[in-house]
Formats: structure tokens, sequence, C-alpha cells
């Protein structure tokens, strides 16, 4: 699939994952976006990391968007806790 593939694939990602993820986010579009590509190439390492994907073969759409979730509410949580903490 190679980086443009993973890039397109995160995209997509981030975009299902601000539908799906619980809550209110404050993020924007771009931020969103960037988590999902950044959630896309976490699930292709993670996964050839487990022997899931070979090397070269990218996480696909579900295992994205699952990266993007993740990365999402690891994001909700920082940027909650830095908000409240600074007081």
């Amino acid at each position: 699939m190679g980086i443009i593939g993973t890039i397109v694939i995160g995209f997509l990602a981030g975009l299902v994952a601000k539908f799906l993820h619980p809550g209110r986010d404050p993020s924007g579009f771009i931020i969103t976006t960037l988590l999902g590509i950044v959630g896309a190439f976490v699930a292709t390492y993670l996964g050839q990391a487990v022997g899931w994907y070979r090397a070269g073969e990218g996480a696909g759409f579900i295992g994205a968007v699952v990266g993007a979730v993740v990365v999402l509410a690891i994001w909700s949580m920082v940027t909650r806790r830095s908000s409240t903490g600074n007081v």
C-alpha cells in the first residue's frame, strides 16, 4: 500500500473516528485528520510487529479506524488533562 495509501486511509479513518469517538471533542477537522493518519501508521506498525501484516502491507481501513479512535482518545485525555491541570 505504501505511505500515500496509508495517508489516504488515515484521512478517511480520521473522519470516521471523529464520528465514532464518544463525548464532546473540541478538536478541529485538521487535527482529527492528522490524528487519523497517525492512527493508521500506528495500526500498521503494531500489526506488522504482532505479525498480522507482512512488511510493506498496510493496516487496512478497519485497523486504521481502530488506531485512529485510540489515538483520538489519548489525544482527548492529554488535552483535557493539560487544560485543567495548569490552573
